[in-house]
């Protein structure tokens, strides 16, 4: 578990890159910072008040304040592994699951609403959905099954991505020209990273090194692969090309669909998911990309469709001979029904807290970067720092009307 623990601590620098790859470069520093500082900012939330919120005895909605700032969190067991173990492990989600929501709103929000934006969003948004599925809350007592993070992660942050992107709307250059990838070799580092972090996420929430741990840690190997099998065909059959970023792409849609069945289903039954999942993510970036949708890095067909997608066919194939309960393969349709039923709440729960959220920060702060600090590219003026300089670089003019601004080269051409 401690091994488990860092693991998916490493998914959220390997997000970074694997956001970062699909940026342009005047945004990269911009775009990895989003999901680095989560570890800090929901890192520390967790710690304080999130993890009692979802993980303290409480209600059925949520916790309650038994272990703020870690009160009566030690070194007694936890199950089978120390309590302390135990919150920091849960902790590694919330910081990821938060940063996952940036590459909606990539290119675009300022950066200092944005660390406010997912710090309230860990504590009031995953904090009790955490809760319903994994902390004995109404999900758990319904019987829904979500063995890593399907609803409270996926579906959680898809639809929250959704929000956000609605309600801070298109970048100034989108459907204008392309907003081509900067570093597809970025991209590829970044889903290699995450689906090595993933076998601590799927296998670590077996809670120890058991037979469940094995299953889950085989089936977050298989499913991937057979996504992203169907995905280089689709492609194939589309364009006559199998692309880099799209391979990528299906790589960490197979991982979030197994996610929530990973540790209920036999193998080919992962197979079988991952294939499957490729389906709808794919055909949901098509659509998205005709429409005035900017979802930057496509949160929600990745994660939001997927984790729904991975929820539901856990209610199709789990098996109660493989750790989960029998679903509608196994004679009992009712499983199907709990798990659309999570699916929804989960859904409409994160929309309307995230819209809620975003409304608040937006009161208190300008959450959008002006136009002239998005042509600019937002990592000179939200960090000072450039990803890739070199002697004809850009040297930025602050003018006296912040945060307007001028950049010309040393030569003076604009």
């Amino acid at each position: 578990m401690l091994v488990a623990t860092a693991l998916v601590l490493l998914m959220t620098p390997a997000l970074a890159f694997f956001y970062g790859g699909l940026v342009r470069s005047k945004n990269v520093l911009n775009t990895m910072m989003m999901s680095l500082a989560s570890l800090g900012a929901v890192g520390i939330a967790w710690v304080v008040a999130g993890y009692s919120l979802a993980f303290a005895p409480g209600n059925g909605w949520i916790g309650g304040g038994a272990h703020l700032f870690l009160n009566g969190v030690g070194l007694e067991p936890r199950g089978s592994i120390p309590h302390l173990l135990f919150m920091a492990y849960q902790g590694t989600f919330a910081i990821i699951t938060a940063a996952l929501i940036s590459g909606a709103i990539v290119e675009r929000m300022r950066f200092g609403p944005y660390l406010a934006f997912i710090t309230l969003w860990a504590l009031t948004v995953y904090a009790p959905v955490a809760h319903w599925v994994w902390g004995g809350g109404w999900l758990a007592r319904l019987g829904a099954l979500d063995f890593a993070g399907g609803t409270v992660v996926h579906v959680n942050a898809g639809v929250g991505a959704l929000v956000a992107a609605v309600l801070l709307g298109p970048r100034k250059d989108y459907g204008r020209q392309a907003l081509l990838p900067h570093s597809v070799p970025f991209v590829l580092l970044g889903s290699s990273l995450l689906w090595f972090g993933w076998f601590g996420f799927n296998g670590g929430s077996a809670l120890g090194a058991n037979a469940s741990a094995a299953l889950a840690f085989v089936n977050t190997l298989l499913a991937p692969m057979a996504t992203l099998v169907v995905w280089m065909l689709l492609d194939l059959a589309r364009t006559g090309k199998a692309t880099a970023v799209g391979a990528a792409t299906g790589i960490v849609v197979g991982l979030v669909a197994i996610t929530p069945a990973a540790g209920f289903v036999p193998p080919m039954s992962a197979v079988a998911i991952g294939a499957l999942a490729a389906l709808p993510s794919y055909y949901a970036i098509q659509w998205r990309s005709r429409t005035r949708l900017d979802d930057s890095l496509d949160v929600l067909a990745a994660h939001g469709v997927g984790g729904a997608f991975g929820a539901l066919l856990t209610g199709v194939f789990a098996a109660r001979a493989w750790g989960g309960t029998d679903g509608l393969l196994s004679g009992h349709p009712a499983q199907l029904a709990r798990q659309a039923a999570a699916v929804l709440a989960t859904a409409s729960y994160s929309a309307a807290g995230t819209y809620a959220l975003l409304k608040l920060v937006g009161l208190m702060a300008t959450m959008r970067a002006g136009r002239k600090e998005e042509g600019v590219g937002m990592d000179v003026p939200q960090h000072g720092e450039e990803a890739y300089t070199s002697g004809e670089g850009a040297i930025l003019v602050m003018t006296d009307r912040a945060p307007a601004m001028d950049v010309q080269t040393r030569e003076g051409r604009p």
